[in-house]
């Protein structure tokens, strides 16, 4: 944790999902810092001019598939080439509409990619993510 803080990323071009799910966070307890953005251009933006900005590194990120530019697996690649010790210690968490056995089994080809959940994200859906990843 940076400060003392816990640090979530959504990324999801859908604003209201973004609020709904912020929303679930803390009513699932998790005493975090969300970090909302639109896009994956605005999340590698981000990430990219994070020293220069002072920006905290999230520790999770919850990352929509379907998107419009940039979707789901193209801000995959995008960050798959970010420095790995970045990356070393951020978890990401697919999100989808579908349930789709395909593309559950290309989320979890990415090493850093944990979880793959249902849209939207529910308050037992996010105390499950914690319970296992989250170490606060």
């Amino acid at each position: 944790m940076e400060n003392g803080k816990f640090y979530i990323m959504l990324i999801d071009d859908n604003t209201d999902d973004n609020y709904f799910h912020e929303r679930e966070i803390k009513k699932a307890a998790i005493n975090a810092v969300v970090i909302p953005k639109t896009s994956g251009e605005e999340a590698l933006e981000y990430f990219k001019s994070k020293n220069e900005k002072n920006n905290p590194n999230p520790h999770l990120i919850f990352l929509d598939i379907h998107m419009p530019k940039m979707n789901g697996w193209e801000f995959l690649e995008e960050y798959s080439q970010l420095d790995a010790p970045f990356r070393e210690h951020l978890i990401v968490v697919m999100l989808s509409t579908l349930n789709d056995i395909e593309s559950i089994n290309r989320a979890k080809s990415w090493s850093f990619v944990v979880d793959y959940a249902i849209k939207p994200l529910t308050k037992q859906k996010l105390e499950e993510i914690k319970d296992k990843y989250i170490k606060l």
